[in-house]
């Protein structure tokens, strides 16, 4: 790694931050010159006091966590299916030929049409914000999957087999590893998604969760609030991401060395 690029490399935070302030100082003067009332667009002030009470309250809390709840079991759920099937369709031709159709009417209908559905089917309960979001996880993660799996050289199935390998150790030693990268790319749009998924099955019927808040606060015209429940979303989206990129570096190191 050349000076220039460590140089470059260590500016990485400090443009993050300036970044973030200067949104904030176009936010605040959009706010305070724009002509706009308070209900419209909130100062980052205001939106920061109402933060504040929202999280001594307990409010924030108690509903963040019912969305970190739907996200995280809905993810894994999506990711546990979605790599099972991949799997299974990379594997074999006349599986993909069967459930292809599905697959892409599934993917051809927009969450936000069927959510509805959903709830009606199995009730404004979590069980309903697991399904939407394992769902919306699926797809990226299963074709994900399928790429990875396929993309293992056929030279190294044959090294395998003249070794000996059983089907296990072919899996485990071989296939896992090199699909692995292009896996942990699908889990990254996956973790994001699954917050979108669960805020899509709050605003369609809940009163708990984000986005309960959300529909809350437009209804009250307490846009501060709706400012609050989007910001604790994105951060949630934001750790979700961070923590598979940082899976991603831990898991595969060995393509650094």
């Amino acid at each position: 790694m050349t000076t220039f690029t460590k140089r470059v490399a260590s500016l990485r935070p400090i443009l993050g931050l300036v970044s973030v302030a200067l949104f904030l100082l176009g936010w605040d003067l959009a706010a305070r010159f724009g002509g706009l009332p308070a209900f419209i667009l909130p100062s980052p002030a205001s939106v920061w006091t109402r933060f504040l009470r929202s999280l001594v309250d307990g409010l924030l809390l108690t509903h963040s966590l019912v969305t970190l709840l739907e996200v995280l079991v809905g993810l894994l759920a999506g990711v546990f299916f979605a790599t099972l099937i991949g799997y299974l369709v990379a594997k074999s031709r006349m599986l993909e030929n069967l459930l292809s159709p599905y697959l892409v009417a599934s993917q051809a209908v927009p969450l936000v049409a069927i959510a509805p559905l959903l709830v009606i089917w199995f009730g404004p309960g979590m069980f309903s914000k697991f399904l939407i979001c394992a769902l919306i996880v699926f797809f990226p993660v299963l074709v994900n999957t399928v790429v990875g799996v396929r993309a293992v050289p056929s030279a190294l199935y044959d090294l395998m087999r003249s070794l000996r390998a059983t089907r296990g150790q072919i899996l485990l030693n071989l296939e896992i590893p090199a699909a692995l990268p292009v896996f942990l790319g699908g889990l990254r749009i996956g973790a994001t998604l699954s917050v979108i998924g669960a805020v899509v099955g709050e605003l369609v019927g809940s009163d708990r969760g984000l986005g309960y808040l959300v529909n809350a606060g437009r209804g009250q015209y307490d846009t501060a609030l709706v400012f609050v429940a989007v910001f604790t979303l994105i951060f949630l989206a934001l750790v979700l991401y961070g923590f598979v990129a940082f899976l991603e570096k831990r898991l595969l190191i060995w393509q650094e060395r």
